[in-house]
């Protein structure tokens, strides 16, 4: 016997659109009759109305086109096999996979933070599934979110894979308010992990009877340390070995992973008071110690930028330094790289404390990068962060408290030392070539309070910081050359290699700063050690010259080393 009738009205508004569906009636005259005045009103490109039977045993609709008026459907192609065709979940099983998980965990992250849970929670939890079920609109717009951008991918319609997907979420909720009913889900209140884990061992849903066991744990807890922290317990009384260990570790695994990809969770874990930085820090010395200890034994000067961990966290280092959760260290090492390539700031306020922070973290995951990340994920997240710390916003709040211009060009040489990618060096580049190029610098260089050989000699300093910065080989002369350019006018004016020439010293003495000049160690390369390199020249083929270094035997050592520097010497 057949079962209640109504009908369905769907419309295109264009000839490419899909069918969407109008209203539904019970009328068959009213469904026709609307359908055909909105074709005649050119409210709609083409219309449909279907007869729907509703099967009592199966519960389903039997749906039968009735009318079918206006442009044509465009045969659209496929983006899948018809073999391929379907939802990406077929069965409530596959709610369960990780892929599916995430895309729980977005489509319900408002409603999950608000009950306080994870994807994997509500999968394991009967009183959670209750409780959305109860709730309807959320449910429902999680499975509209899921549908329409996956209707784009496989070319198929909306309608069907909302149905399907209520149908899925239906059959899973029921199965876990059954599971809960039966009272199968262990209880590790007054039961050990370990006794339930070899007791569960060989059955059939023993992944997820332990994992309902494992969330049920953590339903009367609040708050993501506290749950990290009864989590830890949990692993620590985890089988010694087997399948057992296995079946206990991995739904510990599985919500920890979840938890810390939370950002709340995260900075409720590491310490609400970290900034970006000093939580993906944290978050390395997590998943490496042993690594982040061995570079602290190197440099103790990153102590001061890697903060220490505590409590849940400190617990779980521990465990992934013991080899236990590898997923989770390699799940948390990419949310790092993949952050350290989002927009978020490292030190919000301190653009200083931004680079020294990048810096700290590239030397660390680097040093991690053969067990964690490959070396070009590595390479990868950095020269994207790069590119944030080039631009006008951020090179404008970096030198904003430079008191000179001289320092102003200092902080930009280590702007371009400490940027990756060939790109991001350009542009660091172009910062510095501006600074250097520019007449404030030189007039500065040319006023300032010191003397032409602390002058020069800190332009030396600069150009060489330039040489370190492993720019390409245009932008390094382009550099190199107006920073020499600068020198060679603060020594034209100051005529300094010529009253070194004539100075009453010792011609060792003498020919040891010409040298130094010329080397690049006390002037910039450039015109002005040109300069001093001729005068320590002409100085050499003097016989006197010759007479006063034969007499000092001594002193002919430390100035073959400078003749070397400055090209006179092989």
């Amino acid at each position: 016997m057949a079962g209640p009738i109504h009908y369905e009205v769907y419309v295109r508004k264009t000839d490419p659109a899909p069918w969407s569906l109008l209203m539904a009636v019970e009328d068959r005259k009213i469904a026709i009759e609307t359908a055909e005045d909105l074709l005649k009103d050119d409210r709609a490109a083409a219309v449909r109305v279907t007869k729907e039977t509703l099967e009592p045993e199966t519960m389903e609709f039997a749906s039968v086109t009735i009318l079918t008026k206006g442009a044509p459907e465009v045969k659209r192609k496929r983006l899948v096999s018809e073999e391929e065709a379907g939802p990406s979940c077929r069965g409530p099983q596959d709610f369960y996979t990780p892929h599916a998980r995430e895309l729980i965990g977005r489509v319900l992250e408002d409603w999950l933070a608000r009950q306080g849970a994870t994807a994997f929670e509500l999968l394991h939890r009967p009183d959670l599934a209750e409780r959305l079920d109860a709730s309807g609109v959320e449910l429902q717009h999680a499975i509209q979110k899921t549908a329409v951008p996956e209707s784009q991918a496989v070319g198929q319609s909306v309608h069907d894979l909302v149905r399907r997907y209520q149908k899925l979420s239906e059959q899973a909720i029921e199965r876990l308010m059954a599971l809960g009913r039966s009272q199968k889900i262990p209880d590790l209140t007054d039961r050990s992990i370990a006794d339930v884990a070899h007791r569960l061992s060989g059955k059939a849903e023993r992944g997820l009877l332990m994992g309902a066991a494992v969330a049920g744990a953590l339903a009367p807890l609040r708050g993501a340390r506290t749950k990290l922290g009864r989590l830890m317990d949990l692993a620590e009384g985890a089988p010694a070995e087997g399948p057992p260990r296995a079946l206990a570790l991995v739904p510990i695994e599985q919500l920890a992973s979840e938890m810390l990809s939370a950002r709340t969770s995260l900075a409720e874990i590491l310490g609400p008071a970290l900034d970006q930085g000093g939580s993906l820090a944290a978050v390395v010395r997590m998943i490496a110690p042993r690594e982040v200890d061995a570079v602290l034994r190197v440099d103790p000067d990153l102590a001061l930028l890697i903060p220490p961990l505590d409590g849940p966290a400190a617990r779980l280092a521990e465990r992934l330094a013991a080899g236990d959760f590898p997923l989770l260290a390699t799940a948390l090492a990419r949310m790092v790289a993949r952050e350290l390539k989002g927009p978020r700031r490292l030190r919000p306020a301190d653009a200083v404390g931004e680079i020294e922070i990048l810096r700290a973290l590239a030397t660390l995951l680097t040093a991690a990068s053969d067990r964690l990340l490959s070396q070009e994920e590595v390479l990868s997240a950095f020269a994207e962060r790069s590119k944030s710390l080039v631009t006008a916003d951020f090179v404008a709040a970096y030198v904003k408290g430079c008191p000179t211009v001289l320092d102003e060009a200092q902080n930009l040489a280590w702007l371009c030392e400490n940027v990756t990618g060939a790109s991001n060096k350009r542009s660091a580049a172009r910062w510095m070539s501006a600074c250097v190029s520019s007449l404030r610098f030189e007039s500065e260089m040319r006023q300032a309070g010191q003397t032409a050989s602390q002058k020069l000699l800190a332009l030396a300093a600069l150009q060489r910081s330039a040489r370190l910065c492993d720019l390409s080989e245009i932008e390094e002369g382009k550099l190199c050359d107006a920073i020499g350019a600068v020198g060679d006018v603060v020594e034209r004016e100051t005529r300094l290699v010529a009253q070194l020439s004539r100075a009453r010293v010792s011609t060792p003495q003498k020919l040891g700063a010409l040298l130094r000049l010329a080397s690049g160690e006390a002037a910039p390369l450039g015109p002005a050690a040109d300069r001093a390199k001729a005068e320590a020249l002409r100085l050499f083929r003097q016989p006197q010259t010759r007479a006063d270094l034969t007499a000092a035997p001594e002193a002919i050592a430390p100035l073959k080393d400078l003749m070397r520097a400055a090209g006179l010497a092989a």
